[in-house]
């Protein structure tokens, strides 16, 4: 139902990575790369708070300040227990992204830990 979204989900996340691993045989600027990083992961950031999250798997988060000041996260999900087919493989292709992405960028700080690449740490 969702095709741009999933793409998008996917495109920031993988980017990011790519631009991880081939920055450097393109640009000897490290703070180029860096950026470039950075600005990959924060569109991801983005698009997953505000885009993908709601749109195939029906996420929703916000902050409220109440009459005391104390900020509370007020977190929301759809509760449709019968979905379609395409529906319920973007939402596996939605977890999937979110936690296969991190045990990949984990691999890399120990990679990069071990070999004493400290800058790319």
């Amino acid at each position: 139902r969702h095709p741009l979204a999933t793409f998008f989900h996917l495109f920031f996340r993988v980017s990011a990575i790519v631009t991880y691993l081939f920055c450097d045989w393109f640009s000897n600027s490290f703070v180029a790369c860096f950026v470039t990083i950075l600005l990959l992961l924060s569109f991801d950031f983005w698009s997953v708070k505000n885009v993908t999250g709601r749109l195939l798997v029906g996420l929703r988060w916000w902050n409220q300040i109440d009459e005391d000041g104390k900020s509370h996260w007020v977190f929301e999900a759809k509760r449709v227990p019968t979905i379609a087919a395409s529906t319920e493989a973007e939402a596996r292709i939605f977890w999937l992204g979110l936690i296969i992405c991190p045990v990949i960028w984990t691999m890399f700080f120990f990679s990069t830990l071990f070999s004493l690449k400290l800058k790319w740490l």
